[in-house]
């Protein structure tokens, strides 16, 4: 990473900042002060010439200074304290601090190179600056051991911000992904009412319009004739605002489910498409208690393509039939024959909007299931699922 990032260079110290950076010139400062005092018990020291011990001092004390600037330049000023360390041992507190800031903001293979030179000025700073009290070699072992803790300490620093700094992404995106996963169950259970709603509704209204339509088309048809089909279409009219009441009051809940049929249901809705004229044969050859989610995949097969024989071929016989067992699945097939032909002015039944057996194909995939259909040979249209026994 470049010592001169202009990112870092345009970096605005913040009052944290100016608290670290203060404590790290006054550690240093104290540091190169401590080196500098003289007691009267000690040994005197070797002759060393007095412009060397001022530009000692002096240079200390611009090292101390230097401390400033080491977030700016990290390595370059590492690397100069570090060598001047070699000649000059009253800026040892700021080599060190200098050595500290590297590791915390720099990689730790810079960090660990940096720390080798180290080595080497200690060394240097050894055999230069013998201390009376010690041996050369116990100094120099002891100034390696107080660097490479320094060092330690840094890289540690910087491993623990850097694994904050993971947790806290880690939270924001799992924070994301839950937001992605709560709008998608939003948009499944939009989906499922939407399919409920055409699945009701939808058979609910195609009995209106056939109705409807027979009244329109035959004004003079017989007053017992007229009431039936007005009881139908009034009592289609008020299941279709019960059901309708049904899903808003699921939507407006906090909780709830759609209420929903089972196969047990299946001969009231065949009885329903006879009041509406169509003739159903309704065989039911399965055996054993089906289960709840076949049953229900069932029902809403039957009454799709109910609806779609009102709506594409009204007149023509249909026949349902439902078999199956335990162990080899549930199978529901819908045919019926060709529309009869209507007569001029006749009602007129509408054009679908084609979403009926996409919404009862995806229906059927997600239990596990098969959906086949097409037209037949006598120009009528066939539909055959199979379905799971137990979901």
């Amino acid at each position: 990473m470049n010592d001169t990032d202009p990112s870092r260079q345009r970096h605005r110290r913040s009052a944290r900042d100016w608290i670290v950076d203060s404590l790290m010139f006054l550690i240093a400062l104290g540091f190169g002060l401590l080196g500098a005092v003289t007691f009267p018990d000690d040994p005197a020291p070797p002759p060393i010439p007095d412009p060397f011990r001022v530009a000692d001092q002096l240079i200390a004390l611009a090292a101390c200074a230097a401390l400033w600037w080491r977030r700016r330049w990290p390595v370059g000023l590492a690397v100069v304290l570090v060598v001047l360390s070699a000649f000059f041992p009253l800026m040892g507190g700021a080599m060190l601090a200098a050595l500290f800031s590297l590791c915390v903001h720099r990689p730790p293979k810079v960090g660990l190179c940096v720390l080798g030179l180290s080595f080497v000025a200690s060394f240097v700073n050894a055999a230069l600056h013998p201390d009376p009290h010690a041996p050369f070699l116990v100094m120099f072992l002891l100034s390696a051991v107080f660097q490479g803790a320094v060092a330690g300490w840094g890289i540690s620093v910087q491993h623990r911000r850097q694994l904050f700094a993971s947790l806290r992404e880690r939270a924001v995106h799992a924070e994301a992904e839950a937001e992605l996963r709560a709008e998608h169950a939003q948009h499944q259970v939009r989906e499922s009412i939407a399919r409920e709603i055409h699945d009701v509704l939808g058979h609910r209204l195609s009995l209106l319009s056939v109705h409807a339509g027979a009244l329109e088309y035959r004004p003079d048809a017989p007053a017992e004739e007229v009431a039936r089909s007005a009881k139908v279409i009034r009592e289609s009219a008020h299941q279709a605002l019960q059901d309708l009441r049904e899903v808003i009051g699921v939507l407006r809940a906090p909780v709830g489910e759609l209420p929903q049929p089972t196969l047990a249901d299946l001969a009231q809705l065949i009885e329903e498409a006879r009041d509406a004229g169509v003739v159903v044969e309704f065989v039911d050859g399965h055996t054993g208690e089906v289960p709840e989610r076949t049953g229900r995949t069932a029902y809403r097969i039957v009454q799709e393509a109910l609806t779609n024989a009102r709506k594409h071929a009204p007149g023509a016989d249909t026949t349902v039939r439902v078999r199956g067992a335990s162990g080899e699945g549930l199978t529901v097939s819908v045919v019926n024959g060709p529309p009869d032909p209507a007569p001029e002015g006749g009602p007129s039944t509408g054009a679908g909007s084609g979403q009926g057996l996409v919404g009862l194909a995806e229906r059927i995939s997600l239990a596990s299931g098969r959906l086949e259909y097409g037209s037949t040979t006598d120009g009528g249209w066939s539909l055959s699922a199979w379905l799971p026994w137990s979901l």
